[in-house]
């Protein structure tokens, strides 16, 4: 028996939700041997955490299993899981590494807020870090859907903010047929002061060229996150052929980051993501 990652998780494992890029929501089906499956779409989602203006992207990813051992690529992160998973096992530990680039106000070129434009870019974060967790196959609908408890921690190794993001996630997926899928997920985000200060702060410089008041962050919880995706086979089934891949997902703003003048000066504490594309099982 076989784990496959759900391929909606390419478009759920949004700039605001990465847990899922180190989790293993999987949905389970009948089969054996190595797998691939590479995707891609357009997601919609905020300029930067807390705007009110929005962008369409590319999301490219890939999810794959090699001797047991799974990896899962997601446009800028990719993870893998180093335990390999027993045959016909009901319960799987996952633990492995994970490395990200943070794009969250990178470059303020295009952002459209003159204000935000003089606070800066924050330049481009390398996070780097490792995830545990442990999934259980056969819960509540089937012997193939699963529920899986992950976290995670990442740390920035580049000096952009130099912090680190602690993530706890909960998955559950479950198969409607060998040809459907659905997958859901709840996710809190953790940030230390070094993030938080660098991200959300504004020193007196910044106040000076903005208009935005001094504000010194502090660490604590910064988002809380849930979403949907589905998966349906447009031919063969979930194991092999061409899929039609989809979600959304919710994030409310807390803390520093929903009450820093960088992000409340648009007032959007809610924050929306959608994306829709195509992936193939190979």
């Amino acid at each position: 028996m076989r784990s496959l990652l759900c391929p909606a998780v390419c478009l759920l494992a949004l700039p605001l939700s990465p847990a899922l890029a180190q989790g293993d929501p999987s949905a389970v089906v009948e089969s054996t041997g190595d797998f691939l499956i590479v995707g891609a779409g357009l997601a919609s989602m905020p300029d930067y955490e807390g705007s009110d203006e929005r962008r369409i992207m590319p999301v490219p990813g890939a999810i794959g299993q090699v001797g047991g051992i799974k990896f899962f690529y997601l446009g800028d992160r990719i993870s893998v899981d180093l335990l390999a998973e027993k045959p016909g096992a009901r319960w799987d530990v996952q633990l492995g590494p994970v490395a990200s680039v943070g794009f969250n106000r990178a470059r303020v070129g295009d952002v459209a807020d003159p204000r935000i434009k003089a606070l800066g870019g924050l330049g481009y974060a390398v996070e780097l870090g490792g995830y545990v967790g442990l999934a259980r196959t056969g819960v509540i609908t089937s012997a193939y859907d699963q529920l899986s408890v992950t976290v995670s921690y990442r740390r920035d190794v580049a000096g952009a903010h130099g912090g680190g993001l602690l993530m706890p996630t909960v998955n559950y997926m479950t198969p409607l047929s060998r040809k459907a899928l659905v997958l859901v997920f709840a996710q809190a985000t953790h940030a230390d002061q070094r993030y938080n200060e660098r991200t959300y702060g504004v020193d007196a410089a910044q106040s000076a060229a903005s208009g935005l008041p001094v504000y010194r962050a502090r660490a604590g919880w910064k988002s809380v996150s849930a979403g949907v995706g589905g998966d349906l086979s447009l031919t063969g089934d979930l194991t092999s052929g061409l899929s039609l891949i989809g979600g959304v997902m919710y994030a409310r703003l807390l803390g520093s980051a929903a009450e820093s003048p960088a992000t409340s000066i648009a007032g959007q504490r809610d924050q929306w993501f959608a994306g829709l594309g195509l992936a193939y099982a190979f």
